[in-house]
């Protein structure tokens, strides 16, 4: 093995043995999870099918592992490079390259590379060239003798004074102040430990910024801050309502601060002879001048993309409970997208979600043909056999759905469900190019109705149409990192289709897209080979697919099924490389494999140890049985969904305490915002979510679980609901802080405008979104209860 070879091994082995501790794993886990992404193997495939190299680790763990496998190589290159830069300088010693070497972060490193960066000509660099230097080494040798003594020999004409003389040493000395590795990492762990965030409206724009008002006077510790308050004030000062402040030691009665103390420990600095006073104000200026702002920035870096992670896992999660979500089933549905003047747009789609017939009706003003549309609608129910109907959530919504009860009430049985649903996003899928090539001839605004639909009964196959981020439900998605916010939740869709599975002969390319080696270009191949030569009858022919070889095939294969095809295996989650295993088993029980399928007690009975051989070894086994016990089988929960009471359609018919059933649209970490039907979403603040204390909301509650509500308190005027699930009803102990947000940061699940953004040309929303601040949204956390 070559030096650089073996050079490259010990890195991997380090790597590998940094992440596994992090990650909970053993080294030899996460080195084999690295090697495998590093050959092209995607998440969903290692979680599912290598578990014998990874011993087991699940999707969440090789995310993880991924994220800081990305980070760690970054800072190896930084730190190859920063080596190499100090080395062509000729200042690399061994001990430098120690300290390197020990540096675990990027800030490490670049506190370590300050004094050797390259970098524009400074005052210190002036003072040197005056012949500066040898005073400023003096007073630091001599502290014996008065600064003003030793400058008087170092007068030229550059420097004509003592004074001149002093400033240039102050200089030279300060920066080697600054340039102290060791007690930069020291003075940025005691303000992480220490600091304050100090908030700050700006003069004159109390009234614009009233959104705000939360944060016009505002201190809290900074490494308290949580990620929603952080992110309202960041945004606060980006748009120039607040000013946001880094304050450390700020009421320590102590005439020399604890951070300008650990400048005169580090450089051994006394207060008894005659240049320790003056070196003392020189560490003090480094204080002010240098390091305050430069760490201040340091922390106000950290607070952001720390804030930033947390919002983004906050969207993650709300994204993947909103994928998951149950099914309604294969059954023929309407969609009803509704609308006050620009009518009801309504589309039927059958089992499969093709679209069958789509109508606009008017029952209310201006036409309020409330009989025609009755009419209208049972004669399409009629018509096309529907057994549900899905009713959007937007404006109108109330109104819809009980007109349509009425004209259910008038219909013999059996009669279609009703159901109301999230129809965040759908008018940025009817106005999207995708919409536009899979109903070219239809008018945007009834793509809506059929997104709808088909969201009823599949949310998961209809919602990958959708750009994640336009669903609506993270809290300040557009104020965080655009990049990692985008991986992160393909990742998540990613993992979502993955592991219900995708029928091969169903699937559009949008849903194909998402399965494990497949991308856009394969997705869109495979559909055309699907119209050029009918259903796929197994999965082995997906490699006559044009440009998809045994490599792909090997990543996507166990995650597409094929209902009713010639090899049974094909409709479960047994990957194709396995099917000698599966047979093995079916073989021992002495059955046909369809009779076996689904035999619970026929597969209890085996030893899956029997069919462990060199490739295949007891988690594969294991996930095989369990495969034929239960063949394709759906990880989602059983349909279930919230009854609105009647005539509780708006926030004017809401009294405290009520108890209402509701859906939860959105999570973040301080509550829970629930659909009551009003259209308005309610938020239950994390004191409210249970009679025990609860630190985050995502312990009780999920987007999508339909819950038991009580109404603590309305505000008309501010269109504000307090809710609570405590079963006392009695306010939890504590005071929760309030919150502030602004309008796009609120949760899906409240009113949208008449329909305007499907308008063709116009913009698409990022995300529909309720009336009520997400911060304010905490009811000025339920009156400071």
């Amino acid at each position: 093995m070559t030096d650089t070879a073996a050079l490259a091994a010990r890195l991997a082995a380090h790597l590998a043995s940094q992440i596994a501790g992090e990650i909970g794993a053993r080294p030899q886990q996460a080195a084999a999870a690295i090697a495998l992404l590093d050959e092209g193997a995607t998440v969903p495939f290692i979680a599912r099918y290598r578990k014998e190299a990874t011993g087991g680790l699940d999707d969440t763990q090789l995310r993880l592992l991924g994220e800081r496998l990305a980070y760690l190589r970054e800072l190896e290159a930084r730190r190859g490079a920063i080596i190499e830069s100090i080395r062509q300088q000729g200042k690399l010693t061994d001990e430098l390259s120690a300290s390197l070497a020990g540096a675990t972060t990027k800030a490490e490193l670049e506190d370590i590379y300050l004094p050797f960066k390259p970098k524009r000509r400074n005052r210190a660099d002036i003072a040197r060239e005056r012949g500066l230097g040898p005073l400023a080494d003096a007073i630091l040798a001599s502290r014996a003798d008065a600064p003003a003594d030793l400058a008087a020999s170092y007068l030229t004409e550059e420097v004509p004074d003592v004074k001149s003389a002093l400033e240039g040493a102050r200089d030279i000395i300060s920066e080697g102040f600054a340039q102290n590795a060791e007690l930069l990492g020291r003075l940025r762990a005691h303000l992480r430990q220490h600091a304050q965030l100090r908030a700050r409206v700006v003069d004159g724009k109390q009234e614009a910024g009233a959104k705000f008002s939360d944060y016009f006077d505002h201190v809290e510790r900074w490494s308290g801050v949580p990620s929603h308050r952080a992110l309202a004030m960041l945004r606060g000062r980006n748009e120039d309502v607040l000013s946001l402040e880094i304050e450390v030691d700020a009421e320590d009665p102590a005439p020399i601060k604890p951070v300008v103390r650990m400048i005169l420990d580090a450089n051994d600095i006394g207060d008894r002879l005659p240049g320790d006073a003056w070196l003392r104000e020189v560490a003090g200026w480094t204080w002010r001048v240098k390091l305050a702002l430069h760490l201040s920035l340091d922390l106000m870096g950290e607070l952001k993309s720390r804030a930033e992670t947390e919002a983004i896992n906050v969207f993650a999660r709300n994204l993947k409970d909103l994928l998951l979500a149950a099914p309604a089933g294969t059954r023929a549905t309407m969609g009803l997208d509704p609308g006050i003047r620009t009518g009801v747009k309504a589309a039927v789609v059958d089992a499969t979600g093709k679209l069958l017939a789509t109508s606009t009706v008017y029952p209310f003003p201006p036409k309020n043909d409330v009989r025609g549309t009755q009419a209208e609608l049972a004669r399409l129910i009629r018509a096309h056999g529907v057994e549900l109907i899905a009713i959007g959530n937007g404006t109108g919504s109330r109104e819809t759905e009980k007109l349509v009860a009425e004209m259910l009430g008038d219909m013999p049985a059996p009669k279609p469900l009703k159901v109301v649903v999230s129809e965040a996003g759908a008018s940025v899928y009817s106005a999207s190019e995708l919409a536009a090539a899979e109903f070219p001839g239809l008018d945007v605004s009834l793509r809506g109705a059929v997104s709808i639909a088909r969201r009823l009964q599949d949310p998961l196959a209809e919602l990958v149409k959708i750009e994640p981020k336009s669903i609506g439900v993270g809290q300040y998605q557009h104020d965080v990192d655009q990049y990692h916010l985008a991986r992160a939740l393909d990742g998540v869709v990613e993992d979502a289709v993955n592991a219900v599975g995708v029928d091969l002969n169903t699937a559009s390319a949008s849903l194909l897209a998402r399965v494990s080696g497949l991308g856009s270009s394969l997705a869109e191949a495979i559909v055309a080979h699907r119209d050029s030569n009918g259903a796929f009858a197994s999965r082995r022919q997906l490699l006559d697919v044009a440009r998809l070889g045994p490599r792909t095939f090997e990543q996507c294969a166990g995650f597409l099924r094929i209902r009713d095809g010639a090899e049974p295996l094909d409709a479960s989650a047994v990957h194709p490389e396995a099917y000698g295993v599966a047979r093995k088993i079916v073989k021992a029980c002495g059955r046909d494999l369809r009779s076996l399928m689904g035999d619970s007690g026929a597969l209890s009975s085996l030893d899956p140890r029997q069919f462990v051989d060199e490739r295949f070894g007891l988690p594969t086994v294991r996930d095989i049985i369990a495969e034929l016990d239960k063949p394709g089988r759906d990880p989602r929960p059983a349909f279930k969904t919230a009854t609105f009471a009647d005539g509780i359609d708006d926030m004017k018919d809401l009294k405290p305490g009520m108890v209402l059933e509701g859906t939860v649209t959105n999570v973040a970490a301080f509550g829970a915002f629930v659909d009551i039907g009003v259209h308005q979403d309610g938020l239950v603040h994390v004191s409210q979510l249970a009679d025990r204390f609860v630190k985050d909301a995502h312990e009780v509650v999920k987007v999508g679980d339909v819950v038991k509500v009580r109404v603590v308190e309305v505000d008309l005027k501010r269109k504000r609901i307090g809710l609570s699930m405590r079963r006392d009803g009695a306010p939890a102990s504590g005071r929760p802080p309030a919150e502030t947000a602004p309008r796009d940061q609120r949760p899906a699940g409240g009113t949208r405008s008449d329909k305007a953004s499907a308008k063709p040309g116009a913009k698409a929303p990022a995300a529909r979104e309720p009336q009520g601040a997400l911060g304010a949204a905490l009811m000025d956390a339920l009156k400071r209860r």
